[in-house]
């Protein structure tokens, strides 16, 4: 029986709006080119290790991981490089690209084959060789995740899905249901953890129906149905309503630490990211290609498109069928609408860890003039990390930074909760956004 934690209650009933569930995945035709930055996962960048005129194939690799914490990248299609090049993110960061044009042969490298794996050491190098990172959005480099530095006995699932449109995860569930399991047993085996709790929100029945089917008679897997809450995929939230164990705030010793999953027994791992995973394990073909959902008031043909990492956004939205006739876009994000980026060049290629690609017009973009806040609560009590962003935003105005700390601000996961339930339309989650640079910065900013 799991008890009732304090985190399971809390967080926003966000509207679903999953239209694309139903959908099958539809593959996209090779792009005019592919863009590869070498940073497309949390860590150091890659090291490009091909130059302008050199010939790649598919599964090539392009992008030498730049440390421990980092993530090889490869070519998703043959074809000649065409220069590295700077891109510019979002985020103001400037990083290397590889640039390759297509030849249209699709001609698979023959370094391509399936890895022999044995033990704990050749399996982890299996993983740095896929260039696996966490597909749910975190870009986390799997083979680090993979390598805990503690005993882990459960290995959790993370199916729950729950940002609004995006429905990726749950074709992965319906249409790769056999390399999910192929993945998980791997994952086991090697890492001798002897229980997985693949957790799927309520809303998707049709996933949990078929995983409970497929775990029958499977040695210490279960599936495990989540409230339709978000953000129920958040990693603690996540593993207090799959183990009933609470991850701690803090990790106190010589060098006090955030807490871990591991400091808990636990490994959290995306539905896609193993499924992925046991994929590279049959065939040895890497990270290549990612399924995202173009979805949104101003998408004209919802759906889910499979894509080579490296395809340029605006050729994904041509594919998917451009803007609604008749609707003036007004916002493209990256992600779902509570934690997406907005993007304001749609050159920019689809990253490893992009998920969605959401379409909304001028009316749904436009945001609401904020009003004053009334102090009503509803930010703290939606919270999942049971913070006060009231009690932050003051400590922010006033650049109290021993205040941010005591006040834990780096356990908010800017999931988007507060700007949602805050009934004056204040940007809570911006303010919160801009006091965790301000702390990262031990006050400079």
């Amino acid at each position: 029986m799991f008890k009732k934690l304090k985190r399971s209650a809390l967080g926003a009933g966000v509207p679903h709006e999953k239209v694309t569930a139903g959908m099958a995945t539809v593959t996209m035709p090779v792009p005019s080119k592919l863009i590869l930055p070498m940073s497309q996962h949390i860590g150091a960048p890659c090291q490009p290790v091909v130059k302008k005129g050199d010939t790649v194939q598919v599964g090539s690799l392009v992008g030498q991981a730049g440390g421990f914490v980092s993530a090889n990248i490869y070519s998703g299609v043959s074809g000649t490089v065409a220069g590295i090049e700077m891109v510019t993110y979002p985020t103001g960061q400037r990083v290397q690209a590889v640039v390759i044009t297509p030849d249209g042969a699709q001609t698979p490298d023959p370094a391509v084959q399936p890895p022999v794996v044995t033990d704990k050491a050749s399996f982890i190098k299996a993983v740095q060789d896929c260039g696996l990172v966490g597909l749910g959005g975190a870009g986390f480099p799997a083979a680090v995740k993979l390598s805990p530095a503690t005993k882990v006995d459960t290995l959790v699932i993370n199916g729950a899905e729950c940002e609004p449109y995006l429905t990726p995860d749950t074709r992965e569930f319906m249409e790769c249901s056999e390399t999910v399991m192929s993945g998980i047993e791997a994952v086991m085996k090697y890492l001798e953890i002897p229980n997985c709790v693949i957790g799927i929100e309520r809303n998707k029945p049709e996933c949990i129906d078929l995983m409970a089917s497929l775990v029958q008679g499977s040695k210490g897997i279960s599936v495990k149905p989540l409230p339709s809450r978000y953000p129920q995929g958040a990693e603690k939230n996540l593993i207090e309503n799959t183990t009933g164990r609470e991850v701690p705030e803090m990790v106190y010793g010589e060098k006090p630490r955030p807490g871990l999953p591991a400091d808990v027994g636990v490994i959290v791992m995306n539905v896609t990211s193993v499924s992925t995973l046991g994929k590279f394990l049959k065939t040895g073909m890497p990270l290549i290609s990612k399924r995202v959902t173009v979805d949104g008031d101003a998408a004209a043909k919802p759906q889910n498109v499979e894509a080579l990492i490296g395809t340029p956004l605006e050729e994904i939205i041509e594919f998917a069928g451009g803007v609604k006739e008749g609707v003036t876009l007004g916002k493209v994000l990256c992600g779902g609408p509570m934690m997406g980026t907005a993007m304001a060049d749609l050159s920019f290629p689809l990253l490893k860890q992009n998920n969605g690609l959401l379409l909304f017009s001028k009316e749904k973009a436009d945001l609401p003039e904020p009003g004053p806040c009334i102090r009503c609560g509803r930010c703290i009590n939606g919270c999942p990390m049971g913070l006060a962003p009231v009690q932050i935003a003051g400590a922010y105005t006033r650049r109290d930074l021993d205040a941010l700390n005591k006040l834990n601000l780096g356990l908010c996961v800017l999931c988007g909760t507060c700007t949602f339930v805050c009934p004056a339309k204040r940007p809570v989650t911006q303010t919160m956004s801009l006091a965790k640079a301000f702390q990262r910065t031990g006050g400079k900013k």
